[in-house]
């Protein structure tokens, strides 16, 4: 075989060696962007044809290479070589492997960053961005890699080594690649391709010049933007949920007028220009527009979507620098402890903003529609998809709830702490507190547990900041703080009301003692008492009060500083302070009186001494005019006078107790009055003599005067001898007074 046979076999080998690209099948996901779809992005067109035209190429060339062998003359079989030539044959394969992998061991100088540098310049930033992303670009740039080194390696073995003829050492560098399922090239296919090629001209209106210019317009307008500026949200500090949203919802009206002021008017700028339909035929001009339309709709459809995409970001659990920090307090209204805004409230209002943003750009015009004026406009289709909205939902629902969990477990801190003040608890406890018998010193350590719980809720921070919130717990503590002081003040009413109670039944102790010593005495008895009673308050009552006013002084230092005196109440504590000094002057003032009293009565006493001795004396005297009474016709006279001097001795004698009484609490030497007792005694027989004598004048008259037939004989004799008897008495009793 010649040398150029040889070429044109190698070259014809070296031909098939060419790999075809695999045919793309469409995935189940191609409408989400994914690694895949984006890969599908950078798919050409003019390059599949290229390949496709040097596989023609290709295949021509091999059908003429199979026609002129087949003309020549058949080469004689190979001659049987000993078997030291097929060992020589093998040396060589051998040595030859060896040499490769010696060659192939050998270093090679990696690719240079910059070459890998700006082929990543050359892929969009919106693919690059995401985890999965950049994994994506990393496995890409350590394919590059292999792929450059591995191609590095054959072409230093190629052109250092040189094959020796040996059978299969061709195919020492792997099998051929398998030939591209679904492709058939056994059929002619120019008119087919020319026929595609014409269809696609007439139907496929999207390579229409306009169609690219309207996307170029799109893409200049839309590419490096989107509706809302998410930057500098969280630079703001914390905001209200409504104003973040009345804030975006501005923007995104804003940003929609912009778009229909100024890529609106450009497009529709586009459209009444005379070549702006040419070469579109007029039975194509619906087909045309509904092009037009499904180009404007999928530009707007992503600048929305990707709107939405980057309002979702904001919240991104992996990217918590972006994050607004929203407002949020924890109130305490009606004995209940709340968010403001509530969490559903701050969640519903993020939501919001996302149908916020799906319900922009939805008052576009077609182009036709704009063009011929129609009353009933008609708009272009630029709603979301259902599954971008259920996914943006979706997603910043889990990253609220994730971002609001620290919240919600500072809020359970409180309940579990501070939930007792309003749940019923702190109120029984008082009030089995109040109805147990406890002392001052018990209260007010009571009292000092919630004043203490005050303090302890007011020192608390005022904010607590989490990455989404800010947690403002001012109306919180406020609420709490009044509610311990509340029940503190409860308590405090209740021993600064039995305060008051003990402070007036002190004072009112002390003004009985005022008004009883100050009382003058009427009699010397009630003098007595009123020096007894003094003197025991003196010693006792004032030692009592004393050490009274002493707790009472105790309590009020307590009170001072925790509780505000009504000016009525400070008015009875000055009172009380000042009753130790007020007392001494009073009781002075009682020992001038009883001094003034005691020498009064003592006055009185002698002088009821002298009067009683007088009356005495007259009494005597008068004893003496009885035995010079001896007138019968004035015997009723008689009997008179000596019953008015009878009474005059019992006065008498009522006077001498008296005096003896009064000389007893003076502590004088009883006085006594042998002659009044005297004069008891003598004034006896008068009295029974003058009535005897009045009883036989009467007697003696009913039976001289009166009617002789009511006599009685037996009853006049009795009489008679009784009044004998008295007669001999009297008689007897005179004659023994006279001796």
């Amino acid at each position: 075989m010649s040398d150029a046979n040889k070429a044109a076999i190698a070259a014809e080998k070296e031909a098939l060696n060419l790999k075809l690209p695999p045919i793309v099948h469409l995935p189940e996901n191609i409408g989400v962007d994914t690694p895949t779809q984006s890969k599908l992005l950078k798919y050409r067109r003019s390059k599949e044809q290229q390949q496709k035209i040097n596989q023609l190429v290709i295949d021509g060339a091999k059908r003429n290479l199979d026609r002129t062998l087949d003309k020549r003359t058949p080469l004689l079989p190979p001659p049987d070589y000993p078997q030291t030539v097929s060992l020589c044959f093998l040396i060589k394969k051998f040595n030859y492997i060896y040499m490769k992998q010696c060659v192939e061991s050998s270093p090679i100088v990696p690719i240079q960053q910059e070459w890998l540098d700006h082929m990543l310049r050359l892929i969009p930033e919106s693919l690059k961005e995401g985890k999965e992303r950049e994994e994506l670009l990393e496995s890409l740039i350590n394919e590059v890699s292999s792929d450059f080194e591995n191609s590095m390696r054959r072409y230093l073995v190629q052109s250092v080594l040189v094959k020796p003829p040996v059978k299969w050492l061709e195919d020492e560098g792997g099998p051929l690649p398998e030939s591209p399922v679904g492709l058939d090239y056994s059929n002619p296919w120019h008119s087919s391709y020319v026929q595609a090629r014409n269809q696609i001209f007439s139907n496929l209106h999207i390579i229409h010049p306009t169609m690219k210019m309207l996307l170029d317009l799109g893409y200049t307008t839309f590419a490096d933007t989107v509706l809302l500026d998410f930057t500098g949200i969280r630079a703001k500090g914390p905001i209200d949920c409504e104003s973040l949203k009345t804030d975006l919802s501005i923007q995104t009206r804003k940003a929609e007028e912009k778009i229909m002021n100024t890529w609106y008017p450009k497009v529709i700028n586009l459209f009444t220009k005379k070549e702006a339909l040419e070469g579109v035929k007029p039975e194509k001009l619906d087909a045309f527009y509904s092009c037009v339309s499904t180009l404007m709709s999928n530009q707007l459809k992503d600048l929305l979507r990707r709107t939405v995409e980057g309002f979702v970001k904001l919240f991104d659990p992996k990217d918590q620098q972006r994050l607004p920090i929203f407002k949020i307090e924890l109130t305490f209204d009606d004995d209940k402890m709340e968010f403001y805004p509530t969490f559903q409230d701050l969640e519903d209002n993020v939501l919001s903003l996302v149908e916020r943003i799906a319900e922009a750009l939805q008052n576009v015009q077609t182009v036709p529609s704009w063009l011929s004026g129609t009353s009933t406009p008609v708009n272009l289709d630029t709603e979301l998809p259902e599954h971008v909205l259920h996914w943006a939902v979706d997603t910043l629902k889990a990253a609220v709830h994730r971002n609001l969990e620290g919240a919600r477990k500072h809020y359970e801190t409180y309940v579990e702490k501070y939930n007792w003040l309003f749940d019923g608890t702190a109120v029984e406890n008082i009030e089995t507190f109040q109805t147990e018998d406890h002392t001052f010193d018990e209260y007010t350590k009571f009292i000092e547990k919630f004043f203490s719980l005050a303090s302890e809720i007011m020192l608390l921070p005022q904010w607590i900041h989490y990455p989404m919130v800010r947690l403002d717990c001012e109306d919180l503590k406020t609420g709490l703080t009044n509610k311990a002081k509340a029940f503190a003040n409860i308590l405090l009413n209740d021993i600064a009301s039995k305060y008051r109670k003990e402070n007036e039944c002190i004072c009112s102790e002390f003004e009985a003692i005022k008004e009883h010593a100050l009382k003058v005495p009427e009699t010397t008895e009630e003098m007595m008492d009123l020096i007894s009673y003094v003197e025991k308050a003196r010693t006792v009552g004032i030692e009592e009060l004393i050490l009274r006013i002493q707790e009472s002084k105790h309590q009020m230092s307590y009170f001072l500083d925790v509780f505000l005196f009504p000016q009525e109440d400070l008015a009875l504590n000055a009172t009380v302070l000042m009753w130790p000094r007020k007392i001494n002057p009073i009781f002075d003032e009682n020992d001038e009186l009883i001094e003034n009293a005691k020498h009064k009565k003592e006055n009185e006493l002698m002088a009821k001494r002298e009067k009683l001795i007088l009356e005495i004396e007259k009494e005597s005297r008068r004893m003496e005019e009885f035995t010079e009474f001896a007138e019968l016709e004035r015997m009723q006279q008689y009997v008179t006078d000596v019953r008015q001097l009878q009474k005059r001795i019992q006065e008498s004698e009522e006077a001498v107790q008296f005096i003896n009484k009064e000389e007893e609490l003076f502590k004088w030497e009883l006085t006594k009055y042998p002659e009044l007792d005297k004069l008891k005694v003598n004034i006896e027989p008068y009295q029974k003599f003058f009535n005897f004598v009045l009883k036989w004048q009467r007697s003696e008259k009913r039976w001289m005067d009166g009617g002789f037939l009511d006599l009685n004989g037996e009853s006049m004799e009795a009489d008679v001898e009784e009044f004998s008897r008295e007669i001999f008495k009297t008689l007897k009793f005179f004659q023994t007074k006279l001796k």
